[in-house]
């Protein structure tokens, strides 16, 4: 596979040369010290995979990766080490078409450099797989960890459950900018993105909306009018006392937290409306992004009377998870972008 290296430091250019070159399969495709340059060396010599910074004179990251995804399209990973004083420049870029964001790794032998680099590489193997590149044998057996469930008394709310991927930041900051302070329903958002990036996403978006966002915190209970994001690379789950959890189980799904782990774990545990007394509303959307996590999961939760609701391609970054859905039937509603915030309000009005 050959990767491209855009990075204005010739120490970090270096270091990720290394790693790079570390792994069987992979060659360098070139090196570009600003966005401008790779821009035109991506027009003249595509690679399979650019790792693009962020801070670079004469143009930034997030233009290049603008500039790229329009011009001479090719999968992009951000590495960067100004995550947490850049964050809505991280999301702008993945809004723009990059597939996921790393931090820059550390320099040295100790155990948290070699961590750094793992997940580098880690990250750059899911994107091969997804984007269909060649990825190096490596793989990690998985460790099962069964949550704890306990029941205690909850009266739940209603409950919107949003799954996104590539474009996802921007997607979900239109969304969430046209409901109301006085929403009435907690909102869970699984969001591809490394664990160092879910505290900045949440700021972020708590910036475009009148809701309250914040990260889930295991044990908690979601409350109305506050949106929560999943905080870890594991995946974000419901208990049976529908409390938040995080799990390593499923292992080797491709993207981490998994928009179908926690989508089965929120049919398996939410309160059903055929059989219970509750009569909240309960919506589940599944926004765009590579691949199709979630689409399994929407089908699950349409199956047991949730309202589902798919964006659609004209609106899409990348078409493929909503696509999935819609393909297997999962989605209830094929909605643009623009539709699917009046669409929540409507149906919470009809839920209630």
């Amino acid at each position: 596979m050959r990767i491209a290296i855009v990075n204005d430091l010739v120490m970090i250019r270096e270091c990720l040369r290394r790693i790079i070159l570390g792994v069987s399969g992979h060659d360098i495709a070139w090196v570009a010290r600003d966005g401008d340059e790779a821009v035109k060396k991506n027009a003249a010599d595509p690679p399979d995979m650019i790792l693009m910074d962020l801070m670079m004179p004469i143009m930034d990251g997030v233009e290049a990766t603008r500039r790229i995804m329009s011009e001479s399209p090719c999968p992009i990973l951000v590495v960067t080490a100004t995550v947490k004083n850049n964050a809505a420049k991280v999301f702008e870029a993945m809004g723009h078409g990059a597939l996921d964001a790393v931090a820059i790794p550390m320099m040295g032998d100790g155990a948290e450099a070699e961590r750094s680099r793992y997940v580098l590489l880690k990250k750059i193997r899911i994107i091969a797989k997804l984007c269909g590149l060649p990825t190096d044998a490596a793989s990690k057996k998985p460790v099962p960890l069964e949550p704890e469930l306990r029941k205690h008394g909850f009266c739940p709310v209603s409950l919107v459950v949003i799954g996104s991927s590539t474009g996802g930041p921007r997607a979900l900051a239109e969304v969430l900018s046209g409901l109301p302070a006085n929403f009435n329903a907690a909102i869970v958002i699984i969001q591809h993105v490394d664990e160092k990036f879910s505290a900045g996403l949440a700021s972020w978006l708590d910036a475009q909306t009148p809701l309250r966002v914040q990260l889930a915190t295991e044990g908690e209970h979601p409350k109305a009018n506050t949106v929560y994001v999943a905080s870890t690379n594991d995946h974000l789950i419901f208990t049976s006392a529908l409390t938040f959890s995080y799990t390593s189980e499923a292992e080797n799904t491709p993207f981490r937290p998994s928009v179908d782990v926690f989508f089965k774990s929120v049919a398996k545990y939410w309160p059903n409306r055929s059989k219970s007394n509750f009569r909240g509303g309960r919506i589940a959307i599944l926004l765009t992004g590579m691949g199709r996590d979630g689409a399994d999961g929407l089908a699950v939760l349409r199956q047991t009377g949730w309202h589902t609701i798919a964006q659609d391609k004209t609106s899409s970054v990348v078409y493929g998870m909503p696509k999935a859905a819609k393909e297997m039937g999962a989605a209830a509603e094929i909605l643009s972008l623009g539709d699917i915030g009046p669409a929540i309000l409507s149906k919470l009005k009809i839920g209630h």
